[in-house]
Parts: structure tokens; sequence; C-alpha cells
């Protein structure tokens, strides 16, 4: 039950506010409260239990979350599972992850802002908040300023918070809802899925096929709840999913019950951004309807801002984002703090708050996003199904069935493109940029990239070692690489010390760091080539254990002399009394552009971008610790095929 309370404050906030504005959307696209019939509104409502039970239950409760990798959910965790099925799937992937971080980015703004214009509905708050809306931009963005400053305690602090609120909250909307619903159950006709397809042709429908663009907003929380799996655990989902479905479908039934008697309410016709959730209820119960919303609006921007880290983390590991520094408040490696990605998301978020001044106008915005990546989603889905086996029949019928809902769903939501929805696809299309940009610039410098085996230049190593003619560049020479294979040295490196300026060491270091999944591993590996004077270490650290790399390699020298396996590197010249580790120099490799490389004009704007990139991303001294040592950040050259040369005519 605990591990269940803090699914429901990390993965619910997105889809469990949907009833602040889903049916205000709804009425506001249809022409207002005086243009809903009877008809209309079970017809409406038909589409959202429908909506929600295809898409959310079905999609992705059902099938999407048995599609993990090690536990983690998500766009790119289904992509890592079918990657090697054809390379053309790294398209959707990317299409489909840029679209969710952008609308992780809209989901705070306009939950928190809807919540917040709640106080409206009270008179003496009204009242206070004067014309126009500043009092309302001030407390909103406040708001969010807050909860992003709090993302550095974890998500697990966070949902054992938030759980108990967010349990409060659906207690709240489903008991709200049935007392409606006893009062007209006529709305129950709505789980009728034929009321619901006839009002897509239905006269009293003004908005036609486009009110599936309000309608979709009711499971807009989907991909995030698929996202966040690897926060809280499948069986937790499984076992609050039912719980959440039902008080969500009550609240919705008791706002169309309560719209039914509205209807003909002349005093409610004119109220500005009407809004059925709050009107419904007491004026004596609407206060704690406010404060309540706004927890849980606070939590909805929770769902994604987590689901934003674990998207981000898995397409670092899959090369399609640069390397960021990653924190681990909890003991889980899933629950996870990215503080750069914390900071951009923060920013945009009080950027769309302040060029959109209200929810009605940012829900224009909102939903265009996410229809994308469901669609890319089921693509991927599709590709799992057939890698699972599952007969061609059966895994065609979901994709054609979902595939062309979602794509209904996205023309309907198309039409908000002008109104608002641009700001979704701008923000969507310069991410996807970012991951197309790194992806391809990290194919290119793979086609330059070769290993050696270290065993052919050991003789050089050794002469180099010895050669008085040059002078010590340092006693322990430090490479950090990526390259897990013990037995081989990347050419780059190979370059820096024998060809860029020899460097004479008396020992060289090749260290590589791998992140293991358990969060206190400290172990190491080394490899020594048959010499005492060149070694490749792999460095095992768990997620929590901070790459503090000058000092593991101090500790694996010191036990390497006790062994006998390194000779004392006694200093002539020291402020200590006995020292016998000498001094270190680190080395980092960067890849820079020779204006000599054969490369199209497509192909420097791509590798020029990615470097840009890359140094906006923060130092790679700070990664592993190296801050405050002896630090090289050395460029090499592209060793792509290089350009003739123009020759000289000599003259007299």
């Amino acid at each position: 039950m605990a591990a269940i309370f803090v699914a429901l404050g990390v993965v619910y906030g997105d889809i469990g506010t949907s009833p602040l504005y889903v049916m205000k959307a709804i009425v506001a696209g249809n022409g207002g409260l005086a243009s809903l019939s009877d008809s209309f509104i079970i017809g409406a409502l038909s589409l959202v239990i429908w909506t929600v039970t295809l898409l959310t239950t079905i999609k992705y409760v059902m099938v999407a979350m048995q599609a993990d990798n090690h536990g983690e959910g998500g766009i790119f965790s289904l992509y890592a599972l079918v990657h090697r099925r054809a390379k053309w799937l790294i398209i959707p992937a990317m299409i489909g992850g840029a679209a969710l971080l952008a609308d992780g980015i809209l989901t705070p703004a306009v939950t928190v802002t809807s919540a917040v214009e709640g106080l409206r509905s009270i008179p003496v708050f009204d009242g206070l908040l004067g014309e126009g809306q500043g009092a309302i931009l001030a407390i909103t963005l406040t708001i969010i300023s807050a909860l992003f400053i709090i993302q550095r305690l974890g998500t697990k602090a966070i949902g054992k918070a938030f759980g108990p609120i967010m349990a409060l909250w659906f207690s709240f909307i489903g008991l709200l809802g049935l007392w409606q619903v006893f009062s007209n159950p006529i709305v129950l006709l709505a789980f009728n899925p034929m009321r619901g397809i006839n009002l897509l042709f239905s006269e009293q429908n003004n908005a036609g096929f486009m009110i599936l663009g309000s309608v979709f907003l009711a499971t807009t929380g989907a991909e995030a709840l698929y996202s966040d799996m690897g926060h809280v655990g499948r069986k937790n989902i499984y076992g609050s999913w039912p719980f959440v479905k039902i008080t969500l479908l009550l609240n919705y039934l008791g706002q169309g019950a309560w719209l039914m008697h509205a209807n003909s309410n002349a005093a409610l016709l004119h109220i500005e951004d009407f809004n059925p959730f709050f009107e419904m209820m007491p004026s004596w119960l609407r206060l704690f309807a406010v404060l309540l919303s706004t927890m849980a609006a606070i939590i909805a921007s929770q769902a994604l801002i987590t689901g934003s880290y674990t998207l981000v983390s898995e397409a670092i590991s899959l090369n399609l984002l640069p390397h960021l520094k990653i924190q681990y408040p909890s003991q889980t490696k899933g629950q996870m703090y990215i503080p750069l990605v914390n900071n951009i998301l923060w920013l945009a978020c009080l950027g769309v708050v302040l060029y959109f001044r209200t929810s009605s106008r940012m829900e224009a915005a909102y939903g265009l996003a996410i229809t994308v990546t469901m669609l890319m989603t089921t693509i991927l889905l599709f590709e799992f199904l057939r890698m699972k086996n599952v007969r061609f029949a059966l895994s065609l019928f979901m994709f054609v069935f979902f595939g062309t809902l979602e794509t209904t769903f996205f023309v309907s939501s198309a039409t908000k493109f002008s109104h608002g929805g641009y700001v979704a696809a701008l923000l969507a299309f310069l991410l996807f940029i970012v991951m197309f940009v790194w992806y391809k610039g990290n194919k290119i410098e793979n086609w330059q990239r070769f290993e050696y085996p270290m065993s052919d230049f050991i003789n050089q190593f050794r002469k180099l070692k010895e050669d008085d003619s040059l002078p010590v560049f340092a006693n322990n020479l430090v490479f950090l690489t990526s390259n897990q294979n013990p037995g081989s040295v990347d050419r780059d490196i190979l370059y820096s010390i024998l060809d860029k300026r020899p460097k004479r060491a008396d020992v060289y270091w090749f260290i590589n760091v791998a992140v293991t999944d358990q969060p206190y591993t400290q172990e190491y590996k080394v490899v020594d080539y048959g010499t005492d004077f060149c070694f490749k270490v792999q460095l095992r650290l768990g997620f929590k254990i901070e790459q503090r790399i000058n000092i593991y390699l101090r500790q694996i020298i010191q036990e390497m002399m006790e062994e006998g396996r390194i000779k004392p590197q006694r200093q002539a010249y020291t402020i200590y009394q006995e020292k016998e580790i000498g001094d270190f120099c680190f080395v980092l490799i960067r890849k820079a552009i020779s204006p000599e490389s054969n490369l199209t004009i497509f192909e420097r704007l791509i590798m020029s971008t990615k470097y840009n990139i890359k140094t906006l991303t923060g130092s790679p001294a700070k990664w592993f610790g190296l801050e405050n040592t002896n630090l090289i950040i050395e460029q090499v050259p592209l060793f792509l095929k290089v350009r003739k040369a123009n020759h000289l005519t000599r003259v007299d």
C-alpha cells in the first residue's frame, strides 16, 4: 500500500487533473453552455469514457507496459528493445521523444493555471484578484518555481508527500461525481459507445470531428504513465489504476449530470471561462476544491518532470543526447534528478505561462504534441509485438486500430495549430533537431573511430618512456576512454601520445568508467599488457557513487605498488616526508573539425552544431571529479578522408 501511495503521487498527476479542463474545453468548443443538449452531453461523455478505456487502459496499461527495458518504460526504452529490427525506427523514437518532452513543458503551465483560475469561481477571491490576469499569473509562477526547486529532493521523497494528497484528490473527485450521478443517472447511458459515435455525425455537435481535440485531453497523461513506470514499478501501477480510472469516470459523469440541469440556468450563461468542475459544487466547498486541485496540478507537473528525467537519461544511453550530470537522491536508479533538464523545463514553463497567460489559450497548444508521441509509440509497439512472435494478424490489427484512432485525434488536434499548437510543434521540433544532430554527429565520428591492439604499440611506449631526449610529461599520464575492450586502445589516444606531441611518462593509464545498476558498487579491474608501465583500468561504480577518478586511481596505484606491479615513484622535491606516488596529468580528448577533412557542407554543419551543443552541457571534468587536478583538454582532428591539397607551383 505504501508503494501504491508513491505511485499515486508520481505517476497519475497528469491524467488525474484532466477533469479540470476536459469538459470545460468540450463546452467551450461547442459554443458554450446554451448550446448543450442532453444527447450532446451523453455523447461527449461516451467519447471521453471510451478514449480513456481504449488508449490508456488497453494500449498503455495492458499492452505497452509489457514492453519494459529492465523495468524502465517510455518510448526510448521501447526503441531500445526493437532497434535491431530496422535502422529507420530511430526516427519515430526521436520524434516521439521530442514531442513528449515538449508536452512536459506544457503540462505544468496548463494544469497549474487551470487550478489557480478556480479562485475566480469564489466571489470573495474574485474581488481580491481584481481585473486582468496579473494576480493569477503571479500565483501560478510562484507555484511552478517552488515545484522545480524541490526536485533535487528526489521522486521518492516527493512521492511520499504527494501520494496521500493524490489519494484524497481522487477520492474527492470520485465522490463529487457520484453525488451528481445519483441526481441524474441517465448519464450512465454514456457507457454505450454508439452514443459517442452518433455524436460525431450529429447536427448538435457544432465542432464535428474536431470535438476529438478536446476529448483527447482526457488521456494525455497515458504516455507519462508509461514513462514513469521505472520510478514506481509496473505492479504498483496495475494495483492503483482501477481506483484511478473509476474516480475519473465518476467525475466526468458527474459533470455531465450537472450540465444537464445547468444549461437552463440563465445566471450561468454569462460566466467567463466557464468551468463545470468548479461550478457544479456548492460555494462552501470551492475554496477547498481550489486548494486541493492546485496541489493535484502540482503533482500532475511532477509526473511529467520525472518522466522527462527518465526520457533524457534513456536518450543519453542511446547516444541521442549529450552526457549530462545525473544525480540519484534515493536508492533506486530509476529515481533521478538532472539539474540541467530541470532548469530548462523550469524556464520554458515560465515562458509558456507568460506567453499564453490564460488556461483556455494554453489548452489550444496542449494535446497536439502528445498525439504525435502516441502515434510513434504505436509504430514501435507493432515491431515489439512482432519481435515477441505475436500473431501477425493480431499485431496488424493493433497497429491499424490504434494508428487510425490516434491519427484521427492528431488531425482534430491539428486544428489548434494556429491558436497555440504552433508552440508545442516548435518546442518538439527544436528538441528533435538536437537529437538528430547528436545522433548523426555520433554516426560521423564512428566512421573514423578505430581501435588498435595495445600489444602492437608496447615497444613504442617502452622506447618513449626511456627516451632521455624528451622531458618527462608526467609520472602518471591518464586518459579517459569509453572503450571497454581490455585489449585495445582508441586511435585518438595513440595519436595524442605518439604523434601530436610525444608524451613521455613513467606510467600510462587508460581509464574506463562503467556505471552499474547497484547503488554502491566500488570495483576495478586492471590489464597490464605484460608491462609495469601500461595499464587499462575499468572502474565499476554504482550509480550513487561519486566519480572521483583521481582519488580511486591513487588507491589503485598504492595497492599495485604494494604488490610489486609498479615501481615506487619517489619524488626528489616534496613537502611530504614519504611520497611514493608521483604527479598526475589527466587528458580528455575532444574532436575538432579539420579544414582538410573531406566533409560535405551538411556534415560540417552537423558536426559544428554538435560541438557547440557539447560546450553548453557542462564540463566532463566535473562529471569525473577532475576539476581540481592537472587536466588537459586536447583537440584531435576528425580522421575522415582528407581532401587532396592544392599543388603549389614554384616561381622565380
